[in-house]
């Protein structure tokens, strides 16, 4: 059941016009009142053909017209409308309890409680099988205001109640991080102008799609102007930047002028203090493309960065400062996932761009993100969406099955914290994120189907499997993918791996109960963590030998001194490097 307060207005008449009235499209049936305040001599034009707008509209209004009169300060804020609909899929409700249903709403809102004689006046009016509308006036017999501060927070703790007495389908508890709800008439003037999306959620994808291109709030709106997006800056007297609103290209007002929506409207993670702090908590890097002793893309990168995530998110320690990386961290990942969907391959895209948006609900909760934790991911990201070059198939595979074990951590942090709406979020990415991982892979494996090991070579590696992770031993064997394994194994021995602390590292990284093909997931991450080759160890520590020796001559140390070999003798053998 969901109850949404409008916006207080001054025309009691007006509405009650549009509520007696046929509606927008000939959908009002039999409109009538199921409950009010004094119901006695309070008249119903569903019910009484002598009745008037007029009357009952004077009626309503009577409390208003004594406090003007007595105070001298005009109320004109006095009209409180609040529809209250039932879920499609709940069953039909009588008038009597839709009436005790409004009750409970205007008691939870503040406007009238059971007992004040002297409270505000109100009306609940039916026209459909599936919703009312309640009317108050906000002015009290006695001449005070009514308190309706944070009224909105209780009326929906009284319908997660309601929905539980009366059966009915039972939604998450609320948290005020969601975004606005579009209006009917938002709704119908994307219809009327051929939009699959209203104005703020089509602004709220293309500030999104912008974040990891910009690494100030000011490259930010230069980047949304660029991009086809109304901005109206709000600059001080000095020219910094106070504020921003955007805009839709042809979204206009009854005059013909642009309607600008404020960033923290259009979601309230998009406020300009929040996109700053996001944006320039990431300290750039002095040297980006040494970040490794072995050469990298961008890809590859990302996938490394989200093993950071990974340890955050399983950080089982309860303290403040450790929810508020974490929260950072799963907004970044959002960022990252975006990132990706904007630079994969094109049949990869839809499936991505589903789970960026599905995603951007999780990004936010109650608990303050600490941003600058989670700069790595961010990087990653701003890596991604500058790259000129695409990735190859078994790093972007790698990148997407991080991707989805990120969204499951994320799911579960949620959870633990209780944060319904976030949860189901993650969830609902989750099944993005599979699908796109689906596709990544095939080629990956088709690539490894041609190149199998021989008999012998399988039975050893699948030794190698029951000895270093025996508790999954038995479900990655019978994957229909364990011969694909088995080549990427292979191959990874071949460039000086050991398979077996492969294996242990890759279940160390991504725990495999909830992983629907074990021996696939393990494919894409051995891939990542064996894509080069191991190191010498004799060749390492011979340069090590050698590092120390030049160091302790250097400084004066008593550092053992190779004899240097007579004339014609034969040079010490030395490690092949």
């Amino acid at each position: 059941m969901i109850a949404a307060i409008k916006p207080a207005g001054s025309n009691t008449r007006g509405l009650l016009a549009y509520l007696y009235g046929p509606g927008r499209q000939d959908e009002h049936l039999d409109p009538h009142i199921v409950a009010g305040f004094a119901m006695l001599g309070m008249p119903d034009l569903g019910r009484d053909e002598a009745a008037t707008l007029t009357e009952l509209a004077r009626y309503l209004d009577e409390p208003v017209r004594l406090r003007n009169s007595e105070f001298g300060q005009p109320v004109t804020d006095h009209v409180w409308h609040c529809p209250v609909r039932a879920a499609p899929e709940d069953r039909h409700l009588s008038d009597a309890e839709w009436g005790e249903i409004a009750q409970r709403i205007v008691e939870a809102a503040g406007i009238a409680s059971p007992g004040d004689d002297l409270a505000c006046l109100w009306i609940a009016v039916r026209h459909a099988d599936d919703h009312i509308h309640i009317l108050a006036t906000t002015a009290r017999e006695d001449g005070r205001r009514s308190k309706l501060h944070d009224s909105g927070i209780r009326i929906g703790d009284a319908c997660r109640e309601i929905e539980k007495d009366y059966g009915l389908r039972q939604l998450k508890k609320g948290d005020r991080t969601s975004t606005r709800r579009p209006t009917q008439g938002e709704i119908h003037k994307a219809k009327r102008l051929g939009w699959e999306q209203t104005s703020q959620q089509w602004l709220e994808g293309r500030i999104r799609a912008a974040i990891p291109h910009a690494a100030s709030a000011e490259e930010l709106l230069a980047y949304l102007e660029a991009d086809g997006v109304a901005v109206k800056p709000r600059r001080g007297p000095s020219g910094d930047l106070l504020g921003y609103a955007a805009g839709r290209p042809g979204d206009l007002n009854d005059k013909g002028e642009q309607i600008f929506h404020p960033g923290g409207k259009i979601a309230p993670d998009l406020t300009l203090p929040k996109l700053k702090a996001r944006l320039e908590a990431v300290v750039p890097e002095e040297q980006p493309t040494a970040r490794r002793n072995k050469p990298t893309t961008p890809w590859q990168q990302a996938t490394e960065a989200l093993d950071t995530l990974h340890t955050q998110l399983t950080d089982t320690s309860d303290d403040d400062s450790g929810d508020e990386r974490s929260q950072a961290h799963i907004a970044a990942l959002g960022e990252l996932i975006e990132a990706t969907a904007q630079q994969a391959p094109t049949n990869l895209r839809a499936e991505l761009h589903a789970a960026a948006a599905a995603f951007a609900r999780a990004q936010r909760s109650q608990i303050r993100a600490e941003d600058r934790a989670a700069d790595g991911v961010r990087i990653a990201a701003r890596d991604i969406v500058n790259t000129a070059t695409g990735p190859d198939g078994s790093a972007l595979a790698a990148l997407i099955a991080a991707l989805v074990w990120s969204a499951i951590l994320a799911g579960r942090w949620h959870e633990a914290k209780q944060h319904a709406h976030q949860a189901d979020a993650a969830r609902q990415a989750l099944h993005h994120l599979q699908s796109a991982s689906d596709l990544a892979v095939g080629p990956v494996l088709a690539g490894l189907e041609h190149r199998q090991p021989k008999e012998q070579a399988r039975l050893t590696l699948a030794s190698d499997v029951r000895a270093s992770v025996p508790e999954h031993a038995a479900r990655i064997l019978a994957d229909p993918s364990w011969p694909d394994l088995a080549t990427v194994l292979a191959d990874a021995e071949a460039r000086g791996h050991e398979p077996h602390q492969l294996l242990k590292e890759a279940v160390a990284q991504r725990e495999l109960d909830t992983a629907r093909q074990p021996a696939r997931v393990l494919i894409t991450r051995i891939q990542h963590t064996s894509r080069n080759p191991a190191p010498n160890r004799r060749a390492e520590a011979a340069r090590r030998r050698t590092t120390t020796g030049a160091s302790g001559v250097s400084h004066g140390t008593h550092a053992t001194q190779v004899p240097t070999p007579p004339t014609g003798a034969r040079p010490l053998n030395r490690p092949r490097l």
